[in-house]
């Protein structure tokens, strides 16, 4: 335990962490502990609803981890994207040369720190391929792959597995797919083929 002396000293924390925190305990729900890394993809899942998006929202605030989530460009107009960018999005064009994977491996490359956020499944109902973008970013840019599990039966955001990408994609996939698997979505009729496959197992 801290003594009083420290305490004075320690810094307050921010009102949307203390708030972020008060929901969770208000809901019953937990987040974290976050891995010690600074430069990762974090894969979120499984996606069935809209709340995974703000159980996702709120844990990062509660954990005060700087996480960017990659939103199209064409929403970055006015005053929207200040408040975007204040959230923590980052302006991805779509149709540019070069694509998504490079534009975000150049980003890697120009950071010390950098989290991006992603939902590999893409869909929130019964996508069945899954979009490999977020693997081979982590690949070409040499991160590792943060798992981000949103679990609605034990109340859980948690981030249980760090993958580093290693050749054998398909086999890295399939590790990901029972990890998200494990986790009991808050819809489980719409799960991804992938995750579908090794549910309940």
């Amino acid at each position: 335990l801290m003594s009083h002396h420290t305490e004075g000293r320690k810094r307050r924390a921010p009102l949307g962490q203390l708030i972020a925190q008060a929901l969770l305990r208000l809901t019953g729900w937990r987040a974290g502990p976050f891995p010690d890394i600074d430069r990762a993809v974090i894969a979120g899942g499984p996606h069935t609803s809209n709340w995974d998006g703000v159980l996702a929202l709120v844990s990062r605030s509660a954990l005060q981890q700087d996480v960017n989530v990659m939103i199209k460009h064409s929403l970055f107009k006015g005053p929207l994207g200040w408040l975007l960018r204040k959230l923590g999005a980052m302006p991805i064009e779509r149709g540019k040369a070069g694509g998504m994977v490079e534009q975000t491996v150049a980003q890697f490359r120009q950071r010390d720190k950098l989290l991006i956020a992603v939902t590999p499944e893409g869909t929130r109902s019964n996508a069945e391929q899954w979009k490999l973008g977020f693997y081979h970013i982590a690949k070409q840019a040499n991160v590792p792959i943060i798992l981000a599990l949103a679990d609605y039966k034990a109340k859980t955001f948690s981030f249980p597995v760090v993958i580093y990408p290693s050749d054998d994609m398909e086999a890295d996939l399939q590790q990901i797919y029972t990890h998200f698997a494990s986790a009991t979505p808050k819809h489980p009729s719409k799960l991804s083929g992938p995750v579908r496959e090794h549910y309940g197992k």
